[in-house]
């Protein structure tokens, strides 16, 4: 729905609280089951509506994941336990409530970076770029120096191994911001401090495709393609799958057809979809090949994944072909 019709939305906000959150260490709960509740997490960079609407039946595992972190929080009444629900609150969709949770973070442990590398995810999600900026610089202050943290993951890969750690997230979140804001400067500066902490396959073929495509909007052709030599066949990817694909792509180790083999309606395989889509479209658009970048770009704006960074960057190249 495009915002200049959003008069007309309607906005229900049944399922949550949006009061401002309790001064103890109490956290807002709520009844999940509520149905058809819509609520607008933002604007996106075409100007149309972004919303969340709970499912009770097929999110139900997520919203039991949240009520347990809740009550963890309500008995151990930590940083990381509090960073929990924002991460549930957000998995479920409801942005806006876990930029809230982080905000309270943020307001009770002032010298921590954790929950500012959270906080500024979920403000790049809600096209907030700037204020996700300020977020990841101020955590790339506080975490100089510190040893690497590993993040546990909220939905964990097929191994069960987590990959990445809090400052990959902050540098590879930090230098997307730029990027969506057509900043290739400081968005390669942010790679450039990414790839010192991606200390896996996994991490390493997310970062480098970023960089890659930065150098490329910089008309640094020649440096990108050594950027990704790197990069082989038989690297040990557990869960950037798509990432790899898309630079074995560049490298002409595969064709481009190849990156949309996944069904774009199987929720499972729709975010790969869209992570591939971005890639595909951005490269024939470096090659020239403009009508079939923008039918790329509106095939991924079909999925309705807004939350995915392959959608954000596929409104921000469409944005940027209507001007």
């Amino acid at each position: 729905m495009n915002i200049r019709k959003s008069i007309y939305f309607i906005f229900v906000a049944g399922v949550f609280s949006c009061t401002a959150p309790p001064s103890n260490n109490s956290v807002v709960t709520a009844n999940y089951n509520s149905e058809n509740a819509t609520v607008i997490q933002g604007v996106s960079l075409l100007g149309d509506t972004l919303t969340s609407k709970i499912d009770s039946a097929s999110q139900q595992d997520q919203i039991k994941k949240l009520q347990q972190a809740e009550k963890k929080y309500a008995e151990d009444p930590s940083m990381e336990n509090l960073i929990w629900i924002g991460r549930r609150e957000a998995y479920l969709g409801r942005h806006d409530l876990a930029i809230r949770t982080f905000t309270k973070a943020i307001k009770e442990y002032p010298e921590a970076f954790e929950p500012l590398r959270h906080r500024g995810h979920r403000l790049v999600t809600v096209r907030k770029f700037d204020q996700a900026i300020e977020d990841f610089e101020k955590a790339s202050a506080l975490m100089e120096g510190k040893e690497i943290i590993i993040e546990e993951d909220g939905m964990p890969n097929r191994l069960n191994i987590p990959l990445s750690n809090v400052q990959f997230n902050v540098w590879y979140h930090l230098g997307l911001a730029h990027y969506l804001k057509g900043d290739w400067e400081r968005a390669l500066e942010a790679y450039v401090e990414c790839m010192k902490v991606s200390d896996n396959d996994d991490l390493i073929v997310a970062t480098l495709d970023w960089y890659y495509m930065t150098l490329m909007k910089m008309g640094k052709k020649s440096e990108a393609n050594e950027a990704i030599a790197v990069v082989t066949s038989d690297m040990e990817i557990i869960e950037n799958d798509a990432y790899h694909k898309r630079i074995l792509m560049y490298k002409g180790k595969l064709a481009p057809e190849k990156l949309l083999d996944v069904n774009a309606q199987d929720q499972d395989q729709k975010l790969q979809y869209v992570t591939q889509g971005y890639g595909l479209g951005n490269y024939y658009l470096a090659k020239g090949d403009t009508s079939q970048a923008i039918r790329i770009f509106e095939n991924v704006l079909n999925t309705g994944y807004w939350s995915a960074f392959g959608y954000i960057a596929s409104e921000m190249e469409l944005a940027k072909l209507r001007e």
